[in-house]
């Protein structure tokens, strides 16, 4: 259950930032901010589950994953990121995940609070650099933990850019 919960949050999080991207720039101020549309296939390579005592899952475990993403099934980013145990109500685990994903145009970060099992995962970017320096909006995570894990941001960029 554990590694499932990491492998769906680290795709999730991993796909934050790399695919085609579409929308077009405006400089006038009384438009809205132009979003651009990056869709990614998941491919997730590295996961561990440090497990604090007391064994089993408890307040401040820690699931940490690295992979790739992948676009017409061409790697064109990689992505990483941890989720931390934050809440328990019986089987119920709710964890906090923080990812990165690095593209060719910059980073891309990304946190939300999940819940086990819960699907799609909706994660608010927080920030990113290079083209995403002034990112904000929504990555949206579908099939987490398996072979058809893919992503969508919603990148929305200052009017100002």
């Amino acid at each position: 259950m554990r590694k499932s919960f990491v492998v769906v949050v680290a795709g999730a999080l991993l796909a934050g930032g790399a695919l085609s991207a579409y929308g077009a720039e405006t400089s006038t101020a009384s438009r809205p901010a132009p979003t651009e549309i990056l869709e990614l296939a998941v491919e997730n390579d590295q996961y561990a589950a440090p497990d604090l005592p007391p064994a089993g899952a408890s307040l401040g475990d820690l699931y940490v994953y690295s992979g790739w993403l992948l676009k017409d099934g061409r790697r064109v980013g990689q992505g990483g990121g941890s989720c931390q145990i934050v809440h328990l109500d019986g089987t119920k685990i709710t964890t906090q995940c923080v990812l990165t994903a690095r593209l060719e145009q910059g980073s891309l970060t990304a946190q939300s609070l999940w819940v086990t099992g819960e699907s799609p995962l909706d994660m608010a970017i927080t920030g990113g650099t290079g083209a995403y320096r002034d990112a904000q909006g929504t990555v949206r995570v579908w099939d987490i933990a398996t072979p058809d894990e893919r992503m969508r941001a919603e990148i929305i960029h200052s009017a100002t850019r």
